[in-house]
């Protein structure tokens, strides 16, 4: 089924068109991504308005939409305005999570329409994947692998967060990514307590945690993976945190499948690392959804009381995290199915001493 076709089944007497003013929404509608524009959904007709910046790549892969360009005198309202005049449209289901106040004000004050707010419903598509989505998503997925196994060969004590950090961020790139999927996370000692520290000038010892927390995009789809090693040696405290880690993800993706409760996967992974005697150590929520954005919905994690569903990419990153010591974050993407999970990520969860 194509996209904008779930876009349109949304369309009724409460709201006959639909205004795509994110990133990710235009790109889910139109299966190709333009970083700058607005798009206007309805049953007579869609239409993709951009700059001159843009238009060429727009007119090329953008079939589902008319394409027309904006300028400083012929801008977005007025091409909008256009639009409502041409399809009789009178309500426009909008995306409240993506736009700022003075955005709303501009659209409500300039608009020929009635603005409603639809974020839920526009985007509640995403939470199950197409089959090529799928498919970039393990490529993207693939590449941070790949990433992984390169980067791995050049830690060293003596070498700086951000120095790693550039190593792993060169080769996401080098292996075929063609963005970063969030800004990496590289930790290091003590650092590594923190779960979402961010890399700095301290020098990598002997006897250290490294986290790594990092995600290839392709072709605008994300990838995630964690992975802690340790540098030289590790402590029978160390080893201890990470294979209690280790049991909790197992666990909790051996518990997950289509039709399971969010919030009951969650548990499986907490309980695990409760019963070891770090339950106050794992603060966050053992997943996340992810697609187009890094964290999407919906998600494994104890503020959701609903049921997973087939075709969800979900990641599973249970951590330990003892303060001023260290911690410890492995993390996979798994796709959920009928009668479990498929996980896409192929690094290997054994502690690895680099």
């Amino acid at each position: 089924m194509r996209n904008i076709d779930k876009y349109l089944s949304l369309l009724n007497d409460e709201v006959d068109a639909l205004l795509l003013t994110s990133r990710y929404s235009r790109h889910y509608g139109a299966e190709f991504d333009i970083s700058e524009g607005v798009a206007i959904v309805t049953k007579k007709g869609c239409r993709y308005f951009t700059d001159s910046r843009y238009i060429e790549s727009a007119e090329a892969n953008l079939k589902y939409f008319e394409v027309l360009p904006i300028n400083q005198f012929t801008g977005f309202y007025k091409r909008l305005n256009d639009a409502i005049a041409d399809f009789g449209v009178t309500t426009l289901g909008y995306e409240e999570n993506y736009l700022t106040v003075g955005e709303l004000m501009g659209y409500e004050k300039n608009l020929n329409a009635k603005l409603v707010p639809f974020n839920k419903e526009i985007n509640g598509f995403r939470g199950t994947k197409e089959a090529w989505e799928l498919d970039l998503m393990k490529k993207a997925q693939a590449i941070t692998d790949k990433a992984f196994s390169e980067v791995i060969t050049r830690i060293k004590a003596g070498m700086t967060e951000l120095e790693l950090q550039a190593e792993l961020i060169y080769c996401m790139y080098k292996n075929g990514g063609t963005g970063l999927a969030f800004d990496p996370i590289v930790v290091s000692g003590p650092n590594t307590s923190l779960p979402h520290g961010v890399a700095g000038e301290r020098v990598i010892q002997e006897g250290d945690f490294v986290t790594m927390d990092f995600g290839a995009s392709y072709m605008g789809y994300c990838s995630d993976m964690t992975r802690t090693v340790a540098v030289g040696y590790a402590t029978e405290e160390m080893k201890k945190v990470y294979e209690t880690v280790l049991q909790a993800q197992e666990a909790a993706i051996a518990a997950t499948k289509a039709g399971v409760i969010g919030r009951d996967i969650d548990a499986v992974a907490r309980k695990v690392i409760t019963d070891a005697g770090y339950g106050e150590y794992f603060g966050h929520g053992y997943g996340h959804s992810l697609g187009l954005e890094i964290h999407e919905a919906p998600n494994p994690n104890p503020g959701n009381a609903n049921p997973m569903p087939v075709g969800a990419v979900c990641s599973a990153e249970p951590g330990i995290y003892l303060p001023g010591k260290f911690g410890v974050r492995i993390e996979d993407v798994t796709i959920i199915t009928e009668d479990g999970v498929i996980d896409i990520t192929a690094s290997p969860k054994n502690l690895i001493i680099v």
